[in-house]
C-alpha cells in the first residue's frame, strides 16, 4: 500500500461566515481524502509529484454552510481531477 501526503501551505478564502468557512474546509479535506485514496489513484502515484499552482477556473458558491459544503466537495473533486501524474 502505498501513502500520499497532501501539504496545502495556504488556503485563501473570500470573507464569509466562520460556519461556512468550516464546511468549506471539512468538504474539501473529505473530497481530497475519497478522490486521493481510491485504490486507483494511488497506483498511479507510486513516484514523488509535485504540483505547485492548478488554475480551477471560477466555481460558484452557495450561501450557508451546506453552499459552503458542497463548494468544499466540488473543489476536492476539481483539484482531484487536476492532480494528473
Amino acid at each position: 500500500m502505498s501513502r500520499i501526503h497532501v501539504s496545502i501551505d495556504r488556503l485563501v478564502l473570500p470573507p464569509m461566515d466562520i460556519a461556512d468557512r468550516n464546511a468549506l474546509v471539512q468538504g474539501l479535506q473529505a473530497e481530497l481524502r475519497r478522490v486521493l485514496g481510491a485504490p486507483a489513484t494511488r497506483a498511479d502515484w507510486v513516484r514523488a509529484h509535485r504540483t505547485p499552482v492548478l488554475r480551477l477556473g471560477q466555481m460558484p458558491m452557495g450561501s450557508g454552510p451546506s453552499g459552503g459544503g458542497k463548494f468544499g466537495v466540488t473543489l476536492g473533486r476539481t483539484i482531484g481531477k487536476g492532480l494528473k501524474p
